[in-house]
């Protein structure tokens, strides 16, 4: 062995570079989201709810003399029942886990809690784009239905009514959103996501302007019947009123809410 070999010093291995941590992919999220939302008893139990109620109220139109066989008349009876009950599905997938005290070991496994936020936002969706296309698919059947027992049956669907429903459903299901994200409490959310439109129905047969501008039974039904047009400026203040203000105040505050 050389003079040179033996007085080379030896030198430590160097340790591997530390790679930066990615965070939880967003579809990662998108797909925990959407089990937390489904595959509960309770969730599945809502959404049974959803289903039976939107075929119970189809059968209205479907058995009484006195009610309008037409698309139109056949779609609001869908739209009616996937109004009640699947903004309640939003409404606890942003209140659940408050409500639960699960939130802390969701926010420690992703501590940027505006992407868990935005997951439960397109969750919920999702579950209203899956509502809406389950309305008309039982809208269909039903006229067919309708059809069969002898009935003269108008069958108009023109895309802008089809498009009105869609948006009527995700409207509405936002609004709950926009709600539990503001409440962060599932019985306080649900009771001012139907007892707040109730009292401005009642407060709208008196003042016109709370009618036609802050009302969202009326501003939504609008969009629900495929009747818009004139009614833009009436429905985008409402939907800022109930969907965009509430859903920026609640992204803010779940931000910056202490867990204890």
């Amino acid at each position: 062995m050389s003079t040179t070999t033996m007085n080379r010093p030896v030198s430590a291995a160097e340790p591997a570079p530390l790679e930066a941590p990615t965070g939880i992919p967003f579809a990662r999220l998108l797909r925990v989201e959407w089990g937390k939302a489904t595959d509960t008893r309770a969730a599945r139990w809502l959404l049974a709810l959803v289903a039976l109620s939107t075929i119970g109220l189809m059968l209205r139109p479907l058995l009484a003399h006195d009610v309008e066989q037409s698309f139109t008349s056949y779609l609001s009876s869908a739209g009616g029942a996937v109004q009640i009950m699947l903004p309640v599905v939003a409404i606890l997938t942003l209140t659940s886990e408050w409500s639960q005290r699960t939130v802390l070991t969701t926010f420690t496994q992703e501590p940027r809690r505006i992407r868990v936020v935005l997951a439960k936002v397109a969750v919920s969706v999702l579950l209203g784009a899956a509502g809406a296309l389950f309305g008309l698919l039982v809208t269909v059947a039903a006229l067919a239905v309708a059809a069969g027992m002898g009935r003269h049956v108008d069958v108009d669907p023109s895309a802008s009514l089809i498009l009105g429903f869609a948006l009527f459903v995700l409207l509405n299901v936002l609004s709950g959103v926009a709600i539990g994200a503001l409440l962060h409490n599932s019985a306080a959310a649900i009771v001012a996501y139907f007892v707040l439109p109730m009292t401005f129905v009642l407060t709208g047969h008196a003042v016109a302007f709370v009618q036609e501008w802050i009302d969202s039974t009326t501003t939504f039904n609008w969009v629900l019947l495929g009747e818009p047009g004139g009614h833009w400026p009436q429905i985008t203040a409402s939907t800022l009123l109930w969907v965009v203000a509430p859903l920026t105040a609640g992204l803010v505050r779940t931000v910056r809410r202490e867990i204890t």
